[in-house]
């Protein structure tokens, strides 16, 4: 548990569905983006699964909406954001 003194980065995790083919050119991409803490390669129903720190709410809403949902080889995604 955080005590309410602590200050707590927003963290979120992404799933992503890549262009057929392309895993490995969107893996680059989305490691490039500034807030991306980790990148890892899935077998299954998701291709990558992405962290992202940011310092605020907002700054990680824009870095998933408009940086990683907007790259070309993204086919979808599903984001999940932790909330404690």
């Amino acid at each position: 548990m955080i005590s309410n003194q602590e200050q707590v980065m927003p963290i979120a995790f992404v799933l992503l569905n890549a262009e057929l083919g392309k895993e490995n050119e969107l893996l680059n991409q989305v490691r490039a983006i500034e807030h991306v803490k980790y990148v890892y390669v899935l077998y299954g129903a998701y291709d990558l699964v992405v962290k992202i720190e940011a310092p605020d709410s907002e700054t990680l809403k824009k870095t998933i909406s408009s940086q990683i949902r907007q790259l070309k080889n993204v086919r979808s995604t599903l984001t999940m954001t932790v909330i404690e």
